[in-house]
């Protein structure tokens, strides 16, 4: 069985307060092409389909053009919600247009009944779970003990009815220890959402969203696709794809990857501001790329952000990198605090002023509280 993997699109985006609708409507058309070139029995798409809860009129316009054309395909789709989307404004009608072949998850209810597709070796079922937290998870379990994201995915997985002997895959929208961050995605500080790899142990395939660099997690059994389009500059280097995932017979899978060519490409240039205007350096060149450009001339040069669009319409972002900006950087003392818990820091912090260490009693109820203010933040 031939599936199509797809996740974060993020419709109705903006970079840098650019509109992305154009590049989406281009990135989409694309994905519709390798869809008509590999003809996949299904297509899976692992959540943030939208860039904020209530979308743009435009964007849940192209969403349902592109689903739409699907349709027309004969091709079932499952869909699931992210962190980014609202699960109940984006399965509304879910009953109603399942007979059309699209299937979107529904609000977490404490059971994932599986869809079932069939191949020459027999039956695949494939579950649906949108994005969850911990709050989401524990009313439905109140025997278990759900304090962290791990347990909350390993309970909801424990309730699914999963035949070991039959294919089974997972559609799923959470951030997998061990896997590669990029700035665009919204995450929690020192990895509170975190979640442990074996809770995916029952499945054949885990077609993952969230992160929006390809990558696999531990074995291509465990993928994120990545998004279709690069949302930050900590993206310019990766090669944007749709992630194609065949299951053979029971055990059997082959994972690849079909590259995506973008309307306009994110990138980054670098030098002195007479270098990158001089007509030559870029004569010739494609200009309506999205650009950030760091310009390294000691003393600011006056209105190079104006100057240079004119040179590059698309310049999206423009700093320096000198003397000055290097001596206003972060000192060494604050090095790898984005890295630390939000429990690290607070016990830092108690032990600083006390000068001694949280009790065990201390800590745990400092972790409840802050698990408590994660859920309702975020």
């Amino acid at each position: 069985m031939k599936l199509v993997h797809l996740s974060d699109l993020h419709l109705g985006k903006r970079v840098n307060e650019v509109s992305m609708l154009d590049d989406q409507r281009h990135i989409l058309g694309e994905i519709r092409r390798v869809i008509d070139a590999e003809r996949p029995d299904a297509v899976l798409i692992a959540g943030d389909v939208y860039d904020r809860p209530v979308p743009p009129a435009e964007a849940v316009e192209l969403f349902d053009d592109f689903l739409y054309s699907l349709v027309k395909r004969d091709l079932p789709v499952f869909v699931i919600s992210g962190n980014h989307d609202s699960p109940e404004r984006l399965s509304f009608c879910a009953r109603m247009i399942d007979a059309s072949g699209i299937h979107f998850a529904r609000a977490f209810s404490g059971k994932v009944e599986p869809f079932t597709l069939t191949d020459a070796y027999g039956p695949v079922d494939i579950f649906l779970l949108p994005f969850l937290k911990p709050a989401a998870v524990r009313r439905f379990y109140p025997d278990q003990q759900i304090d962290t994201y791990t347990d909350a995915l390993r309970a909801a997985v424990g309730s699914m009815d999963i035949d070991p002997a039959r294919r089974s895959v997972l559609v799923a929208h959470q951030f997998v220890t061990g896997a590669e961050r990029s700035e665009s995605e919204e995450l929690s500080v020192g990895g509170l959402d975190n979640v442990d790899g074996s809770v995916f142990a029952p499945f054949d395939y885990v077609a993952l969203g969230h992160l929006h660099g390809p990558q696999n997690v531990g074995s291509e059994r465990v993928r994120y696709c990545g998004s279709p389009l690069k949302y930050s500059f900590s993206e310019a280097d990766q090669v944007k794809s749709v992630t194609v995932a065949e299951l053979g017979k029971k055990g059997g899978l082959s994972v690849r990857t079909v590259p995506l060519v973008p309307l306009r490409d994110l990138r980054e240039l670098r030098g002195a501001y007479e270098q990158l205007a001089d007509r030559r350096n870029y004569e010739g060149t494609e200009t309506g790329d999205y650009l950030h450009i760091t310009l390294t001339d000691e003393e600011d040069v006056y209105d190079a952000l104006g100057k240079l669009r004119a040179i590059y319409p698309n310049l999206m972002k423009l700093d320096y990198d000198n003397l000055r900006t290097r001596s206003g950087g972060v000192t060494d003392d604050a090095a790898g605090e984005e890295d630390k818990s939000p429990l690290e820091l607070f016990a830092a912090l108690f032990e600083q002023q006390n000068g001694r260490p949280m009790s065990g009693d201390q800590a745990a109820l400092c972790r409840s509280l802050i698990e408590e203010i994660w859920e309702v933040e975020t």
